[in-house]
C-alpha cells in the first residue's frame, strides 16, 4: 500500500487543484494501491491530524476549479518551533502524525515560507515533495510557478479596462497590484497592458520622475497616465531606511497602502485628478489560466514520478522549459526577485515605460 498525504499551505491561488490532481492522477495510473490522506488547512491539519481520507475521484473535474479543495492557512515558519496556546511542540506532533499514519511520502503545495517548513521536516526525517505554488513567481530554483500567469492575466485586464476611463477623464490611474517584496506581477501586467509607469519593491521609485513622466504626457497631449505599482513599491527615501524603521513608518502612515501616499504626492505636484483601483485577492481568485493548468499538471506528474521511484526531499520546478527536481535545501529561504538590470525591465525602458527613478 502506498499512502501518501498531501497539503496546501500559504495563501490560496489558481492551478493549487490541478497541481494536485496531477499528482494523483500520476500515481493512480500506475498503481492501484493508494491511500491518500488530505490534510485540512495546510500545516495545521498535519499539527491537530485533521484530514480526510481521499480517492482519485475526489481529484476529478477539479484541473479548472480555483482556490484549494483541502482548503489553506498561514502558518508562519518563524512560530513552528514555538509551542502553541497549549504548549503543544509542532514539529514533534507534525512528525508524530506522519508516522501514525505510516505515510510514505507528504507532499506539499506552497510558496516561500511553506518551503522554509518542509525542508523542517525533511531535516526530521519525513519524506517530502513540494510544488511551486505562489502568484509571485518569487520561489527560488524555478523559472515559473502555477498561479503567477493567472494572476498577470487579471491584473492586466484590469489595466486594460482602465484604459478606456482614464482616456475618457484625463485622469491619472494608479493600479495597485500584489506583490509585497517582489514586482514579478506588476512588471509583466504593466508591459502587458501598456502602463506608463511601472513601481517595483526593486527599484526604489522618485516622485519627482513620476510627475516628470505625467507632465511630459500632457505636453504631447496625452493627457492620462497609467501606473502599474506594486503594494511593496518604495520610495528612494525609504529604500534608505533599515527594515525596522521602515515597519514603524508604515505602521504610522496615514494612508491604507502606497498607491494612497503616491495619489496625494501626485496630486499636490500636478493639476491632475488621481484615482486608485486595487483589484486585491481578484488576481488570486477564479479559474486557472491555460497555462497555469499545464504548469500545475507538469509538475504535479513529474512529482508523482519521483514518488514511484521513492525520491524525497525535492522541489518539482520549471527550469528552461522542463521539469526538473530541486533539491529542497536549496530552495528554501531563498527569494527570486527581478533583477533590476534583465533584459525584460531594458526592454520595457527602451519602449518609454518609467520605473519612476530617472527623470
Amino acid at each position: 500500500m502506498l499512502r501518501i498525504g498531501m497539503l496546501t499551505s500559504g495563501g490560496d491561488c489558481q492551478a493549487l487543484n490541478a497541481a494536485m490532481r496531477g499528482v494523483v492522477k500520476g500515481v493512480c495510473s500506475t498503481r492501484d494501491d493508494v491511500e491518500i490522506y488530505g490534510f485540512r488547512d495546510g500545516y495545521k491539519g498535519l499539527i491537530y491530524g485533521n484530514f480526510d481520507m481521499l480517492t482519485a475521484k475526489n481529484f476529478s473535474g477539479i484541473l479548472t476549479r480555483g482556490g484549494t479543495i483541502l482548503g489553506t492557512s498561514r502558518q508562519p515558519f518563524k512560530l513552528m518551533r514555538v509551542p502553541d496556546a497549549n504548549g503543544l511542540d509542532k514539529v514533534s506532533v507534525m512528525k508524530h502524525t506522519f508516522n501514525k499514519l505510516s505515510l510514505d511520502c507528504l507532499v506539499i503545495l506552497g510558496g516561500n515560507g511553506t518551503h522554509k517548513t518542509a525542508n523542517l521536516l525533511r531535516e526530521e526525517g519525513l519524506n517530502i515533495i513540494t510544488l511551486p505554488k505562489t502568484i509571485d513567481n518569487d520561489l527560488w530554483g524555478t523559472d515559473m510557478t502555477f498561479g503567477f500567469q493567472s494572476a498577470v492575466d487579471i491584473a492586466t485586464d484590469t489595466i486594460d479596462r482602465i484604459h478606456t476611463t482614464a482616456t475618457s477623464h484625463s485622469r491619472v490611474f494608479i493600479i495597485e497590484i500584489m506583490g509585497h517584496k517582489v514586482g514579478h506581477v506588476t512588471l509583466n501586467a504593466g508591459i502587458a497592458g501598456g502602463a506608463d509607469v511601472i513601481l517595483i519593491p526593486e527599484i526604489p521609485y522618485n516622485i519627482d520622475a513620476i510627475t516628470a513622466v505625467i507632465q511630459k504626457r500632457t505636453v504631447v497631449s496625452k493627457p492620462f497616465t497609467i501606473l502599474a505599482v506594486a503594494e511593496g513599491a518604495v520610495s528612494r527615501e525609504d529604500a534608505k531606511l533599515k527594515k525596522k524603521e521602515y515597519r514603524e513608518k508604515v505602521s504610522k502612515r496615514k494612508y491604507p497602502s502606497v498607491a494612497y501616499e503616491l495619489a496625494e504626492q501626485i496630486q499636490q505636484k500636478t493639476d491632475k485628478e488621481v484615482r486608485i483601483t486595487v483589484p486585491g485577492h481578484t488576481q488570486r481568485g477564479g479559474s486557472p489560466c491555460a497555462c497555469d493548468r499545464v504548469i500545475a499538471t507538469r509538475v504535479g506528474a513529474a512529482a508523482a514520478e519521483l514518488i514511484l521511484k521513492q525520491e524525497y526531499g525535492y522541489m518539482i520546478g520549471i527550469k528552461n522549459g522542463e521539469t526538473a527536481k530541486i533539491p529542497l535545501q536549496n530552495v528554501a529561504g531563498k527569494l527570486k526577485t527581478v533583477d533590476p538590470d534583465c533584459s525584460l525591465i531594458q526592454e520595457a525602458r527602451r519602449i518609454g515605460i518609467s520605473f519612476g527613478d530617472e527623470i
